[in-house]
Order: C-alpha cells, then sequence, then structure tokens
C-alpha cells in the first residue's frame, strides 16, 4: 500500500514510520506540517527545521505543508496537504497518535472526508512497553522541550536511554508525568535509529529557558556516515 507519514522528526512520527516500513507498506512521502504558532494544538513545532536533515537520513522525500496554527483553522491547512497527497496516489496516512483523542479524530475525520486510510500504528500502545521498545530498537531519541513539573533544563538535549527511563519512572510516579509525554510534558526528536541511512550530528544548540519550561534549540546540524 502506498502511504504517507504525518512527520515531525519525533519519536512517535518516527516509530510510526518504522511501524508502516515494518509492516511492508510503500512509504512514498514524509509531510512535515510548519506551524507559525508555538502553541499549535495539532502541530509539533521545536526543531521542525531538522526534519529536513532526517527525511535525507532515512532517505524518504519531505513535503512540508505551512499553517499559522490557528485553532481548527489548521486543519484546513493539514487537509489541503493531504488531498494533495491523495492526486499523488496516496492511499493511506499513518500518524504517531497514542493516546491523544484531539490530533487522532481530527486526523481520522479529515482522511475519511477525502478517503484516505488513516493509521495509527501506536494508539492504546503502553507508555512504559513502548519507550523501552525504542531503546531496545536502537533509536537514539534526544529531548528537545520539557513542560512539566519534574522535567527541569537538565533534560533539554538529553537522550532517552535506560537510566533515562528509571528517573523519569520516579517523577512520573511523583508528578504523574505521561512516561511517553502524550500529554506534552516534553518534546523530542530522532537523530539516529535502525532506519536511519545516515545519523543527525549536533553541531551547535543553545538551551532556550523561560522559568519553567524550556526549548533545546539546535541552530546547525549535519548528515554524517554511519560506520
Amino acid at each position: 500500500m502506498k502511504s504517507a507519514v504525518l512527520f515531525s522528526g519525533g519519536k512517535d512520527s518516527v516509530m510510526a514510520l518504522y511501524k508502516a516500513l515494518e509492516k511492508g507498506d510503500e512509504v512514498a512521502y514524509l509531510l512535515s506540517m510548519i506551524s507559525e504558532n508555538n502553541e499549535s494544538y495539532m502541530f509539533h513545532v521545536p526543531n521542525i527545521h531538522i526534519t529536513d536533515l532526517i527525511a535525507e537520513a532515512i532517505d524518504i522525500p519531505l513535503i512540508k505543508g505551512h499553517s499559522k496554527g490557528e485553532k481548527e483553522e489548521e486543519l484546513d491547512d493539514l487537509e489541503n496537504q493531504l488531498l494533495i497527497l491523495k492526486q499523488n496516489n496516496v492511499e493511506a496516512i499513518y500518524n504517531g497518535a497514542i493516546s491523544s483523542k484531539y490530533q487522532k479524530t481530527r486526523i481520522d475525520s479529515i482522511c475519511n472526508k477525502i478517503g484516505l486510510k488513516s493509521i495509527a500504528p501506536l494508539w492504546n500502545i503502553s507508555e512504559e512497553e513502548y519507550m523501552n521498545e525504542i531503546i531496545k530498537l536502537g533509536f537514539k531519541i534526544i529531548i528537545s522541550g520539557v513542560s512539566a513539573e519534574g522535567l527541569d533544563e537538565s533534560w533539554l538535549g538529553r537522550t532517552i536511554d535506560k537510566i533515562a527511563m528509571e528517573e523519569l519512572k520516579t517523577i512520573h510516579e511523583k508528578y504523574g508525568i505521561n512516561l511517553s509525554f502524550e500529554g506534552g510534558e516534553a518534546e523530542t526528536l530522532a537523530i539516529d535509529g535502525p532506519i536511519f541511512k545516515k545519523r543527525i550530528k549536533i553541531i551547535s544548540a543553545e538551551n532556550q529557558w523561560n522559568f519553567d519550561n524550556g526549548i533545546f534549540n539546535i541552530k546547525e546540524a549535519i548528515l554524517e556516515d554511519k560506520l
């Protein structure tokens, strides 16, 4: 089946892509929506500019749609891009929704309206099992933004590994954060993994911290060969 993946470069969209490829789909395109609104309800914002490099590293063409990020109106922007994909013979759209009904129901509705199959391979997955699967598969995921009690500036740019997971479980027990960050507690970025033909090397980045939340802003990154 010819498919496309809604792609932010974060762990969930990368895992949705992994699941599509594992299933044997022909993933023809990645679609990144570039929002002007940092508080977009639908679209990932931190380091969205790195999706160009990730798409090149994975070797799948990237299509970029643009949106002002206004609530509900941004859905029209997404629909326009999905119509373009359908015109290019795409049959199904994968997304990385885990438990957000807001995102999933809206994507499902658009796809149903224009005649595309909507697939959310991570839907209702166990948070802890999912995060452990990401680590076990060999994906290198860094935290690119935090906005929850218990997650301070020291988490920005940090790789999610087994040690980090143990710490996150402690924070989960104390503050109740969602281990997969589906509640918006943190944003992530994939810089390497089993479906990457090259890896992302971060040359320079800076923390943008604002009292109790912040972003790991990547200023320069390149692709490098994998050994």
